[in-house]
């Protein structure tokens, strides 16, 4: 019996990943509350052995099982670097209602997650990457890290934005006093956007902090992101001399239109750094 072609592309893909990479989901607490955590370690790591290691962080209303995330996560493995996905609080499967999430509660999520991935006895250099609202959260947290701790760090549509849209009283499309938020925003998909995330994110100083940061960065955006604007990538570029610049043409804010070449353009540059 032969099978459909897309049944079998789907198997051999599982294979190859089977054959790269094992996975542990494990519970870390964060700043609310309990944090959903997968760990994906190359197959046949020895006993004792050390391996690069990249704690990814997904964006605003997102998940640690996004397609993005997905992706680069397997091609590491078959370089030999481990990954660490998680759930923000609010989001996913960790705990916490999303009315209470914050940039700067996120940034403590991220922390406490780091702690935990330096614990992990295979544990070698350590990266941070993020998409959107993920990006500014890993970009502050190696503001607040440095390089000692930091190897590297890799943006994807860094949504810096968010801060501009608190002070204009516009977040996703909901729109408020941004001098006197309501303690609840309801948003598309029966969420509730908090008032102290607008409160934050009015004076948050995301490249006054992430400048602080001084190892290798790179940064993804796509000049079709209808989300945030590409110049906010940009603008990390030139607050982090040395930095590597990717602008994708007509690419949008999820990297839809050609996902792989994104996935590309980081795991490149990760395994460059990191090996």
């Amino acid at each position: 019996m032969r099978l459909p072609k897309v049944i079998l592309s789907m198997a051999m893909m599982l294979l190859t990943v089977g054959a790269f990479a094992k996975t542990e989901k494990v519970w870390v607490q964060g700043s609310v509350g309990k944090l959903s955590v997968v760990v994906q370690t190359p197959d046949g790591l020895a006993e004792g052995q050390k391996c690069p290691v990249v704690i990814m962080m997904h964006g605003f209303m997102g998940n640690k099982d996004g397609m993005l995330e997905k992706m680069t996560a397997d091609k590491l493995a078959a370089q030999g670097i481990a990954t660490v996905k998680f759930d923000f609080n609010g989001h996913g499967e960790s705990e916490g209602p999303f009315s209470g999430m914050t940039v700067p509660n996120e940034i403590e999520d991220a922390k406490k997650v780091y702690e935990y991935v330096k614990s992990l006895p295979f544990a070698g250099d350590i990266a941070l990457t993020g998409h959107s609202q993920g990006g500014v959260v890993a970009s502050m947290t190696a503001g607040d890290y440095g390089a000692e701790m930091v190897k590297c760090v890799v943006l994807l549509a860094p949504a810096a934005v968010l801060r501009d849209d608190a002070i204009r009283g516009s977040t996703m499309g909901a729109r408020y006093n941004p001098l006197d938020p309501p303690a609840e925003i309801p948003l598309f998909g029966d969420k509730k956007l908090g008032g102290e995330y607008i409160r934050t994110a009015f004076n948050l100083p995301i490249y006054e902090t992430a400048k602080k940061y001084t190892g290798p960065a790179c940064i993804i955006h796509g000049t079709g992101d209808q989300v945030v604007p590409f110049t906010y990538g940009e603008r990390y570029h030139e607050i982090w001399p040395g930095s590597e610049l990717h602008i994708l043409p007509a690419a949008d804010h999820g990297f839809s239109r050609d996902m792989q070449k994104a996935v590309d353009l980081m795991v490149d540059f990760l395994v460059q750094t990191l090996k």
